[in-house]
């Protein structure tokens, strides 16, 4: 039986996880609408999104593993989630997924994953 390959391993396993989250950290505390619902040290936010997208894209249950059910919306509840934000949060993503070079079809299924999370983090129109 021959092994399909999850998206995970489609864009490079975890060096490429990696680079992406280093690619969007930096563009999410320049943008003036997220850096404030960011803590001023990063470092764990891209730990805990490294550990999310490895399993988000099919790799190891690293989340889950160390934190349990991943529950996106509730652990983001505390935060104020507009749609601006959403998509100042998308338009991030979308220039870190350039620059990491993630192209074809498995960037567009990812891109489709990515939308629905997004808006469905939105708990505020203010």
């Amino acid at each position: 039986m021959e092994h399909t390959k999850t998206p995970y391993e489609e864009i490079g396993g975890a060096d490429a996880v990696r680079a992406l989250v280093e690619a969007f950290y930096p563009r999410v505390q320049a943008h003036p609408l997220l850096k404030p619902i960011f803590p001023e040290n990063i470092e764990p936010v891209m730990e805990k999104q490294t550990l999310f997208l490895t399993q988000f894209l099919g790799g190891p249950a690293l989340y889950t593993d160390r934190y349990g059910h991943p529950m996106l919306r509730a652990r983001h509840l505390p935060f104020p989630i507009t749609p601006a934000r959403a998509e100042a949060w998308l338009a991030c993503m979308h220039e870190a997924l350039d620059e990491v070079g993630i192209t074809g079809p498995v960037r567009e299924a990812l891109w489709a994953r990515l939308v629905m999370a997004a808006h469905h983090m939105v708990n505020t129109d203010q």
